[in-house]
């Protein structure tokens, strides 16, 4: 199944649901409508997608535990996260899903990086991301190129991780270093993304400066391994 976290993306929504019809139509889609002030509920409802609408906006993080915490309810062995915004190709998740199935990973990161062309984002986002793949790596021992990735695939075991928690705020580096201490296997596939279909992002130089001091504090005093994980995902 797939978790589309969405905060006032009705105008991206039909193009994204016509792209799971047409390139990925055996996959579930939930939409996650994080306190949208624009249509975005009655929209993808319109478009026969399934839709789990939170009465206050939590931000990514909160939206994206909520899809998590429905897709182990409902019994699903991979979830998808794919933004509402129009940047990641439904088309990729059959790639991001092979290495669960073939029992060699349990957290799969889609990475811009690995693929030749798409969008990749600006000169000072991909400085912040090689930042952040050393710092998973120093800290973690995580190698991920792609670390602000949210185009990734979770196996069952990563579906109970993070029903249980998701990091808030920024949560996918955080999200990675969780996955890693909790002894989960991690693997990248090549992907192209594009730009956002419509609005901007919230992120500016002064977020950006703020996502990489926070991201790395929590990094720092997060636990190199939860010792207790493994057990309580088994």
């Amino acid at each position: 199944m797939a978790i589309v976290p969405a905060y006032n993306e009705a105008r991206a929504l039909p193009a994204l649901a016509e792209a799971f019809r047409s390139r990925a139509p055996s996959v579930d889609v939930c939409v996650v409508d994080d306190g949208s002030k624009d249509e975005t509920a009655r929209v993808a409802a319109s478009l026969g997608l399934s839709v789990l609408r939170l009465p206050v906006n939590l931000g990514i993080g909160g939206a994206v535990q909520a899809g998590y915490l429905w897709a182990r309810a409902r019994g699903y062995d991979v979830a998808v996260q794919v933004d509402g915004d129009g940047q990641h190709d439904p088309g990729y998740i059959a790639a991001l899903v092979a290495p669960i199935e073939a029992g060699d990973a349990d957290v799969v990161i889609g990475s811009r990086f690995l693929a030749d062309g798409g969008f990749r984002s600006t000169l000072l986002r991909r400085a912040g991301i090689r930042y952040l793949s050393w710092f998973l790596l120093a800290r973690c021992g995580a190698r991920v190129t792609d670390t602000t990735s949210g185009f990734r695939a979770a196996g069952r075991r990563a579906i109970e991780l993070f029903a249980r928690y998701y990091p808030s705020d920024y949560p996918e580096p955080e999200a990675i270093a969780l996955a890693k201490r909790a002894g989960l296997r991690l693997a990248e596939v090549p992907v192209r993304m594009s730009e956002r279909a419509h609005g901007q992002s919230s992120i500016t130089l002064l977020r950006s400066f703020y996502y990489l001091v926070k991201v790395s504090l929590a990094l720092i005093l997060l636990p190199p391994r939860a010792g207790r994980a493994q057990g309580d995902l088994a």
